[in-house]
């Protein structure tokens, strides 16, 4: 219970600003979630790894402590856990309209995107090509991985958790049980 405690006094800590430095705070959040919207392609988890690489490892927005509370966090809270992350992350940058301002910017260009893809895809007699299709598979297969593999060295200090990490995904892989996401 500590750890959501911690990430709270943070938060409330880092909520003194001006008025000026709100503003170029919101214009910061609005123009990097643009950017990762329009890039980051592979679902949630995918989507936690970007945040990652961006918020802790090139910006320093976040510590590596910091980041792993407020994921943790997130996966427990019904919900897509890595819109959660980024509305957490505008949040702590410029306040509620940073949260607001994060999830606007991030979520809206995949929109417009799968739309004016679906659009074209409806409208036009040819069908994309299985290979591009495939294609794209797996590359978000090869995101996914680097982004589990990126956070997981981050976060698994000890050969133990290492092992758990390492026993709970081959037992996902194999197995389609409705068990399996309890354990």
């Amino acid at each position: 219970m500590s750890i959501g405690v911690d990430c709270v006094r943070r938060y409330i800590q880092s909520m003194k600003s001006t008025s000026a430095s709100l503003f170029h705070s919101l214009l910061e959040v609005a123009l990097v979630f643009f950017r990762l919207g329009l890039t980051s392609f592979g679902g949630p988890v995918a989507h936690m790894g970007y945040f990652h690489r961006e918020f802790v490892q090139r910006r320093s927005w976040l510590t590596e402590r910091d980041f792993a509370d407020w994921m943790a966090m997130c996966q427990f809270l019904p919900g897509p856990a890595s819109s959660q992350l980024g509305m957490v992350v505008g949040r702590l940058r410029a306040g509620l309209p940073g949260a607001l301002v994060a999830w606007l910017a991030f979520t809206l260009p995949s929109a417009f995107l799968l739309m004016a893809l679906a659009a074209w895809h409806g409208s036009s007699a040819s069908f994309m090509p299985q290979g591009l299709v495939q294609g794209l598979k797996w590359v978000a297969v090869a995101v996914v991985a680097q982004a589990l593999w990126s956070m997981g060295r981050t976060s698994f200090h000890r050969p133990l958790h290492m092992a758990l990490a390492a026993i709970v995904a081959l037992i996902s892989a194999v197995s389609g049980a409705v068990w399996v996401q309890l354990a």
